[in-house]
């Protein structure tokens, strides 16, 4: 990390909020890490923050083995922002006194400012703020030196500081959008209490990724690269291919689970727009020969992610001079790797080129290790891809392996592909594209009876799935009106040869997820 670069570090208690806090501080235009609260003391000081924040966390202060901090972390002269745990943590470790509250407290609240500094500083005395708390344990007393600066109907101490140490802390969650605004508080933490600057933009990511890619990849040295056409690889390439020029080689493989018309699309859009030494890789019948009677998700994951390798790697071995592989990992990845909690339990298997590295004796670029989804999109725009590439909704690995439910034909995908294509296209007609995160058609194997014409039928059931989401974490359905979801209907019966039924998925995740596979 560069010396020039402001590092706000975000010590992770194992909050389900922390990267909501990491996300605020970067909106901010201030640079963040998240790390483990177990991150040894010397390593803290060695990365030199220029600002800390305690994020919020399920344990109790008092309780045996609870997560906690060395105290010499209170002494590096380092401004210091608590969040809910990591307030009641500030006042357990410096002498104050934490307690079992008498009642839960969760949901809406309102603060009043007692003292407009430390997170109030942009605040009136006595203005009062719509907050959202969650926490089950309180405040009883604070350490030497510390006053309260907000108080909230149940709770006296809901934000407190220690204006000469820099050090402040709030009982509620300033990250959330339930605190209308947290983002006010959070910017007077960073400019007025750690008198940071605005200075983490797109521009100079990318100024600083060039750079560094190219003082890591010697001149004789080659990278090559697995492009899917996501956003991911697609930034991850042209990022690359801004650094080494034509000693990077992209490799994509048409495995035959990919949208109509995406396969042209990626190779006439690298190739001919944004000039990437591009090597196309026609393995769809591998990839149909080996899912052929194969129903369940799992399976089907791992041998998608299996033949890629074998066909990847067969073309990999023929670039001279390759050394390095460029991936497309981002920041959530990091974080989930290296949580207080530990990697989440395995909702679904992953599919990407893992494995490769070691097996083939390369080193790993990861251009994008730092950013979340919408900095990649923003560094897109930077580098200046189109935005139609940058914008396009979310697209899982396995592709329509994962939307194809049951066995995995040529002729079902072909019929997906037509109901898939009709979902974007009226949802685009209608001005909705940008709007939702992502919207696909699934095919159910599930049939029904149907009558077109004067004629019985009994075919399969296309689902419609549309959501709302900021990073794919949480999701809500999509409320598509009424009209619109009457012509997506319409369409995909009288146009797909297939399917005679069309249902909508109205279901959250969670406790769903967004792909149904």
């Amino acid at each position: 990390m560069p010396a020039a670069r402001e590092l706000v570090l975000v010590i992770d208690f194992g909050a389900q909020y922390t990267q909501l806090i990491a996300r605020r501080i970067r909106e901010q235009r201030v640079y963040c890490e998240i790390h483990p609260c177990t991150l040894p003391f010397e390593e803290v000081r060695l990365m030199r923050p220029r600002a800390i924040v305690l994020s919020g966390g399920p344990a109790s202060v008092y309780a045996e083995n609870a997560p906690t901090v060395d105290p010499r972390l209170f002494e590096l002269g380092v401004p210091i922002l608590g969040i809910c745990y990591g307030l009641q943590l500030i006042a357990h470790v410096l002498g104050g006194r934490v307690e079992r509250a008498s009642a839960h407290e969760y949901g809406h609240a309102r603060v009043v400012v007692e003292r407009p500094e430390g997170i109030f500083h942009r605040f009136a005395k006595r203005e009062a703020l719509d907050v959202w708390m969650s926490h089950g344990d309180r405040i009883a007393a604070l350490p030497p030196g510390f006053q309260t600066i907000g108080v909230s109907g149940n709770t006296p101490f809901c934000a407190a500081g220690h204006a000469g140490k820099n050090i402040y802390g709030v009982q509620f969650h300033p990250e959330v959008a339930h605190t209308p605004r947290g983002a006010e508080m959070i910017a007077a933490f960073l400019f007025d209490v750690a008198g940071l600057s605005p200075t983490w933009t797109a521009g100079a990511f990318t100024e600083e990724a060039v750079g560094a890619i190219r003082s890591r990849v010697s001149p004789e040295e080659h990278a090559i690269c697995g492009l899917s056409g996501g956003v991911d690889s697609a930034v991850a390439a042209v990022l690359c291919h801004r650094a080494l020029g034509d000693r990077l080689t992209c490799i994509f493989v048409d495995n035959g689970l990919l949208r109509l018309g995406e396969a042209e699309q990626v190779v006439g859009t690298f190739r001919k727009n944004l000039h990437l030494n591009l090597i196309a890789v026609d393995a769809r019948q591998r990839f149909l020969a080996a899912l052929a009677g194969v129903t369940d998700p799992e399976q089907k994951r791992r041998i998608i992610g299996r033949v890629f390798i074998e066909v990847f790697e067969d073309e990999a071995h023929k670039v001279r001079g390759a050394k390095w592989l460029v991936q497309g990992t981002l920041y959530p990845d990091v974080i989930e790797s290296v949580s207080f909690k530990g990697p989440s339990a395995v909702i679904k298997s992953h599919h990407n080129v893992g494995g490769l590295p070691e097996k083939m004796n390369l080193k790993l670029i990861e251009p994008l290790r730092e950013l979340f989804k919408d900095e990649v999109r923003a560094a897109g725009e930077q580098l200046g891809m189109p935005r139609d590439m940058l914008w396009r909704h979310p697209f899982p690995g396995p592709g329509l392996a994962v939307r194809c439910l049951g066995e995995v034909t040529e002729k079902r995908l072909d019929v997906l592909r037509q109901a898939d294509s009709i979902v974007v296209d009226e949802i685009r007609t209608a001005g909705l594209y940008d709007a939702i995160w992502q919207a696909f058609a699934v095919l159910l194997p599930v049939k029904s009876v149907g009558v077109m014409g004067d004629e019985r039928t009994y075919e399969e059931t296309c689902a419609v799935r549309a959501v709302h989401s900021v990073d794919g974490m949480t999701a809500d359905w999509a409320k598509i009106p009424y009209e619109v979801l009457s012509r997506i209907s319409n369409r995909i019966i009288n146009e797909v040869r297939g399917i005679n039924r069309v249902v909508l998925d109205i279901t959250s995740k969670p406790p769903g997820t967004i792909e149904w596979e």
